[in-house]
């Protein structure tokens, strides 16, 4: 499992600093270059598929690491602690 953990780790994708809700939208437009609000846009245009949209934010948002590192997931199962 820590493989894993330390795999998502690697791609170097974070939530970004200007968060709102959870900080995927500040990430993408930090890994993208795009506009923040473009993106937080384009995510909620996505949400009009609720199954694509919200089910995939949820599984991202459980899957993306914290600016420090930490990733709500492995927390969840008694991983890496918070710094």
């Amino acid at each position: 499992m820590n493989a894993f953990f330390s795999s998502i780790r690697s791609l170097r994708f974070r939530r970004g600093p200007q968060r709102l809700a959870g900080g995927i939208s500040g990430g993408l437009a930090a890994a993208t270059g795009l506009n923040v609000w473009l993106v937080r846009l384009l995510v909620l245009l996505a949400f009009l598929l609720p199954v694509v949209g919200i089910g995939l934010y949820v599984v991202v948002w459980i899957l993306t690491p914290w600016q420090d590192g930490s990733i709500p997931l492995e927390q969840l199962f008694g991983g890496r602690e918070i710094r």
